[in-house]
């Protein structure tokens, strides 16, 4: 994705910019709140947000997920952790979970 490109799958786009013509109309979720959503997807709009996710961890330091109602800008730091469950017993189901800390400004103290 370049640059100055969104990308949009099933109304949740992946904003590796932030900037957006409809930003005015969109609540902005900052630091200080919790939020959720969830989505059923096929696995073709899925990938392509998974893709769309991936090449912005992989070539920016920010990431902006947003809908035509939110928009989620968020400053990722490292490490990143993913996790991989399966549950084979039964239905067999997968799960993959990707967890990203917050970038902290900080630095450390002086050593004199």
């Amino acid at each position: 994705m370049a640059d100055s490109e969104s990308d949009t799958t099933d109304g949740v786009a992946v904003d590796d910019t932030g900037d957006s013509t409809d930003a005015a109309e969109r609540t902005i979720i900052r630091t200080g709140r919790d939020f959720e959503q969830e989505y059923r997807l096929d696995a073709a709009e899925a990938g392509s947000f998974l893709i769309d996710v991936g090449e912005q961890l992989r070539d920016a330091d920010d990431l902006t997920i947003s809908t035509d109602e939110w928009e989620l800008p968020f400053a990722f730091g490292e490490p990143v952790e993913l996790s991989i469950d399966f549950e084979g017993v039964g239905e067999p189901e997968l799960e993959i979970e990707l967890e990203l800390p917050g970038r902290t400004d900080e630095s450390a103290p002086d050593v004199e």
